[in-house]
Formats: structure tokens, sequence, C-alpha cells
């Protein structure tokens, strides 16, 4: 259910990313938003729809980071399980939370069209598989999904997905028909210019210097200008910089990393026949179809920057495994980009002072907590919508600095080697039974042939065989009973009455 921070994009698209001046002049907005991935970018285009005068001041440019480079699955739901959400706010509050992501996976919808971005490619489907033997579990989910949140969730037996899927790797599977897929990298940039047109003013290469909170006019200070705002939000991430170190300490940074394949023809179809994204419930594999034959694969994350390059030749490992058919396949590009993850697994949204708005912590959180985000703050400063207290109970938490980046590197390690652990001893079981079964089968063929319906019935030994005393014999009135059974026997051996 996780959104990774990978691309679909053969490359940078020159024409879809227009170059922004920065900010060289002192300048009043209502709103000023920190910030040009998707949530900033959410916020801006909702608020000045709104009315509002909006301006983003981008470091670098619009979406250089994990905001431009992710597989562009669009599904409900957070990163944190909705059992967790449950146990922690209780059913009600959950049931909003739920219905606040599914609004958000219909926002981008609407948005991620030919109409007002070309060239999306949206399609449809994501299947969300097991690598452990995990029916029961699947049947209590589907449930909950289905009933209690009014999620449309089909339950896939093992065959089905390896129907599609066709390798060991996996067991069951959740699909899920009304999510989504789009070019992830044209949404973005597309984002920007929509934002643009609804008025919306976008620097870049302006990074935030320093910023005083006091007062009803907030003012941040940038390298060439000064610009003053009512309301700011903090849309950075992990980039937000010094100024702003003690939110960025809440977040702990993960980078993860994806290869596109080469044109792969017709092997491709032999192996993947599904044309939606296909998500590992473990967070090991997220993967799908793109251009027809091509293959964009996930790698797992890691809580250290590297270069996209030389993660290249994990991910064409990692393809070879879960399919060895396909072989070593030749990798076209690869892509990279950093985001922040918070203790508690869930978004950070809200208020934390008047007019100190925050949204980040999008990590493992998917396209569609971003959107909603960017809808609930642009509706909360403008329209004093207040759905954003439901985010209240995962407060800011701090990651843990260095000693938290390690611990969460050794922490994702064993857990994906858990994960692998299971899968494994999954198969072997699975193989177990499919060989007892053949054994079986064999043996039924064999009696079969035999003119045998099955194994002959075992006979007890002789000691085993007990003799039967006969019943005694009534005594008629007037005649004089035997001594004992044995004696009555020798009388009718001997012919004597």
């Amino acid at each position: 259910m996780s959104e990774t921070s990978t691309s679909a994009a053969d490359g940078p698209d020159e024409a879809a990313s227009p170059s922004r001046d920065r900010l060289a002049f002192d300048l009043d907005v209502d709103i000023c938003v920190v910030g040009a991935g998707l949530a900033g970018l959410t916020v801006a285009r909702e608020a000045a729809r709104l009315g509002a005068s909006v301006a983003v001041l981008e470091g670098r440019q619009v979406g250089w980071n994990a905001s431009g480079h992710h597989l562009g699955t669009v599904m409900p739901g957070f990163g944190l399980p909705i059992s967790d959400v449950i146990e922690r706010v209780g059913l009600d509050d959950a049931r909003e939370l739920w219905a606040l992501s599914k609004e958000g996976a219909d926002y981008v919808r609407a948005t991620a069209t030919e109409d007002l971005i070309p060239g999306i490619r949206a399609s449809d489907g994501a299947l969300e598989v097991s690598n452990v033997d995990v029916g029961e579990a699947l049947i209590s989910r589907l449930q909950t999904l289905g009933e209690e949140f009014a999620t449309e969730v089909e339950g896939w037996q093992v065959d089905r997905v390896r129907s599609v899927l066709r390798t060991g790797r996996y067991f069951h599977g959740i699909y899920y028909p009304k999510a989504f897929q789009i070019d992830g990298r044209k949404y973005v940039h597309g984002l920007a210019a929509l934002a643009t047109r609804a008025g919306v003013r976008i620097f870049e290469e302006t990074p935030v210097v320093s910023i005083d909170f006091s007062g009803i006019r907030k003012r941040i200070v940038t390298p060439t200008a000064r610009l003053r705002a009512n309301h700011i939000v903090l849309a950075g991430n992990i980039h937000l910089g010094a100024p702003l170190k003690r939110l960025s300490d809440t977040l702990l940074p993960v980078w993860r990393y994806a290869a596109l394949t080469e044109p792969l023809g017709e092997r491709l179809a032999e192996a993947i026949a599904f044309s939606g994204s296909v998500i590992d419930s473990d967070g090991i594999d997220h993967f799908r179809v793109v251009d027809g034959d091509r293959l964009l694969w996930a790698s797992p994350e890691t809580t250290w920057n590297a270069r996209p390059k030389r993660l290249g030749a994990a991910v064409q490992r990692r393809i070879a495994t879960v399919f060895p058919q396909l072989g070593k396949v030749p990798i076209a590009d690869t892509f990279g980009g950093a985001v922040g993850i918070t203790v508690h697994g869930m978004p950070q949204i809200g208020q934390l002072r008047r007019g100190l708005w925050v949204a980040s912590g999008f990590g493992r959180q998917g396209l569609n907590t971003s959107a909603l985000a960017g809808q609930l703050i642009a509706r909360s400063i403008l329209w004093g919508d207040d759905r954003w207290r439901l985010f209240s109970p995962f407060e800011l938490v701090w990651a843990g600095g260095t000693t938290g980046r390690v611990a969460g590197h050794f922490i994702g390690l064993w857990a994906r080697g858990a994960a692998s652990a299971a899968g494994v001893l999954a198969r072997y079981r699975e193989g177990a039974r499919a060989k007892e079964r053949r054994r079986e089968a064999r043996l039924a063929e064999a009696n079969l042939k035999a003119g045998t319906r099955g194994p002959a019935p075992r006979r007890p030994p002789p000691s085993a065989v007990r003799p039967v005393r006969p019943a005694p014999r009534q005594v008629e009135d007037g005649e004089q009973p035997s001594a004992h059974p044995s004696q009555e026997s020798e009388r009718i051996s001997d012919g004597r009455m």
C-alpha cells in the first residue's frame, strides 16, 4: 500500500518543467508554502482556487526529489496498517481518516487526466500480494476494508495470483480495482502548471534562511528577498534546512531506488500478465509494467544515500530472483529519492501554532495522502475545516537523529530478513505438501493398476486373536449343573451327555 520514491518517466521532461525565477524582490501574500513537492503544490493550487494569494518557495526545482520520482501508484490508505490506526484512534475516527484517504485518491484521479495533464498515462488496478500463506488473515482484512470502510476490494486465492504473476514467490492477494497508477514525474510538473494557472507564484532556487513566526504577519527571509504572509505551510519534508531543523528531526530519512528495464518484448508478458501495480505486503517488492513491455521495479529502502546507478544491479538481481524466466534483464535507467518517515507511521498534517501549518512525513504513504493534506490544509485556512484534528493523536516525535538512522537501518535489514525467511519457510511447506500429494497420487495409481482401491487390510497377528468361549447353557428344572463349562465341553466331545 506504500508509495515508492521512483519514476516511470524515461527522463526529465523539459517541456513540462520550465525554468522558474528565484525570488528577487520583497513580496506580501496570504499564504506562503515552503516546498514545491506534491503536498506543497496541492496546498498552493487549492488555496489559489479558493481566492487566496499564494507563493511557493523551493530551494531547488519543482519535484526534484521523491515527488518527481515515484511509481505513481494511487490507492486509499496510509503507511500504518488499518488495524493499528483503529487501535490508536478508535473505529469512528479511523473511518473518517480512511474517508479522507479516499478523497485524496479521488483528487488525484480528477486531476491526472489527459485533458489537464497530457501524457499522464493512467491505468487501473493494484494488487497487494503476500510472500507467505495467510488465507485466514486475508479474509479478516477483506471484511474490515469492505464492511467497515466501504472499500471495493477482492480477495485473490493463490492460483489466481500466480495466473497473472508467474512465480512461486507470492501466495494470496488483495486486488483494488479502483486503484490506479500514473506517470509520477508528469503529474508533479502538471500540478505545478495547474497551480500557476490558478494564480500561484512559484520561485525556484529560493531556500529559506530564517522564519519569524511571531505576529499575525509571519516574515520569511531568503538569500535575495523577504516575504510576508498570514499563513506559512511547511511542506519541505526532510529538506526544510537549518531554520526548521527541529521539525526535520521528527522524520527518519530513507532512500528508495528503482530501475527501468529496456524493452523486454513478449517474454515480459509471459512472466507478468497484470497491467497494474504490484505491491508486496512486506514492503520488499513494488513494480509495474510500463510502455507495454518494460518493467519498473523499486528496491528496498535504505537509510543511507547512494548513487542510483549502484542500485541498478541489486534491482536486476531481485527481478531474476522473483521471475527467473526473465533472467538478467538489461537496465535502461535508475532513479532515486529521499522521503521522511515518522516514528508513528502516519503523516504530519495540521497546525503547529496559529498561522503555521505542516504537511510532511509522507514516506510509505502514497500520492493520495499528499493530496488529502493539500486539500485539507487549504480548506482549514480559508474555510475553517477542522478535520486536520483527526491527525492530532499522531504528534511530532523526534526520530533519533543519526542514532535513529542507524537503528532504522538495522531494523529495516532485520524486517526484510524476517520477511524473506518467512517466505522461504512458506514455500518449503507448500513444496512439502505438493510432494505429499504427488506421493499419494502415485500410490493410488499403483493400487488401481493392482486391482485394489487402496492398501490391503492388515491382518492381526495370531497372538492378537483371543478364543471365544461358548456361552454357558441354561440349566433346566431338575437337571444337575456341570461343575465347570470346560467339563461340559469334555462331555460333549466324548459323546457323553
